[in-house]
């Protein structure tokens, strides 16, 4: 049963959105507009593989800052770009009003046993991208982090080792990738606690707008899908209502059983819509003041 909390004073949401195709795109800034009366954290835009979004990114971020409330957070990937290309890259968004970035190595070009290898003068991960923004200007950084192990990985050995790299280069926030079992996320933090890394851990949630869709992204980033939850989504493909309903309930659940753990902060992946992501935060008592004002 989801607990109803009087006091949301020390809980915070930030969101994530993929820039639109056209920077008129209304749909994206009703999404912009509905969701910036929550008073999220943050909020950032994603930056496509080898920086195939790079203009709309940068448009989208330039936007958010002059024409909202909010702040906003640009990815940045160093996969297939020189340092010199991705610098540059990192002072547009400078010049656009942005002080945070979460720094991405990057996925690989698409192609059966594509591994990740660095550009000959580009940086060589995602650790390496932290120090290089870092020495460029006083940002705010965040990075990625993987509850179930990252798919390029030997172990979650490997991963903490790599976080704490980012940590050292300046790294003040992981974010994580979903993730539907919570005690994935709980054992990596007792890890990196453990380990004396010091960075923040957010949980990532990705409400379900489309069951078939999220498990293949689950299976591209090596998430678990419990059966459980297979059986709640059965047979509502057509009923767009209910399952709707389910979605919300689902993310909110999870984030309820999070908060009892002590988790303050949720970042959601909201695939550029507000309806799931509004209504969970409404649950939680979030927006509810500015949207009386």
């Amino acid at each position: 049963m989801i607990a109803f909390a009087d006091d949301v004073s020390g809980l915070s949401v930030s969101f994530e959105f993929f820039p639109p195709k056209s920077p008129d795109d209304d749909s994206f800034w009703r999404t912009i507009r509905r969701l910036e009366t929550v008073g999220p954290e943050f909020v950032s835009v994603t930056y496509g593989a080898g920086g195939t979004t790079r203009d709309r990114t940068l448009a989208t971020v330039r936007r958010i800052a002059s024409e909202t409330r909010l702040k906003p957070a640009a990815h940045l990937t160093c996969v297939g770009a020189s340092r010199a290309e991705v610098d540059a890259t990192i002072l547009e968004f400078a010049a656009a009003g942005v002080r945070h970035i979460l720094a991405l190595r990057g996925d690989p070009p698409a192609g059966v046993g594509a591994k990740f290898t660095p550009h000959p003068d580009g940086y060589r991960n995602a650790a390496d991208l932290v120090r290089g923004i870092r020495e460029l200007g006083d940002f705010e950084v965040s990075v990625s982090a993987y509850p179930e192990r990252h798919p390029d990985s030997v172990s979650i050995e490997e991963d903490l080792a790599f976080m704490a790299d980012k940590a050292e280069h300046g790294a003040s926030r992981a974010i994580s990738q979903f993730f539907f079992h919570n005690a994935f996320f709980l054992r990596l933090r007792d890890r990196i606690a453990a380990r004396g890394i010091n960075i923040e851990l957010v949980p990532g949630i990705l409400p379900i707008t489309s069951f078939a869709r999220v498990s293949e992204f689950a299976a591209k980033c090596g998430a678990h899908v419990p059966p459980a939850l297979a059986r709640r989504f059965e047979g509502l493909d057509d009923d767009p209502d209910t399952r709707n309903l389910v979605a919300a309930m689902v993310a909110a659940e999870q984030v309820d059983q999070l908060r009892r753990e002590g988790v303050t902060h949720f970042h959601f992946y909201t695939l550029n819509r507000a309806d799931l992501v509004y209504a969970i935060c409404r649950v939680l008592g979030l927006g509810v003041r500015a949207q009386a004002a």
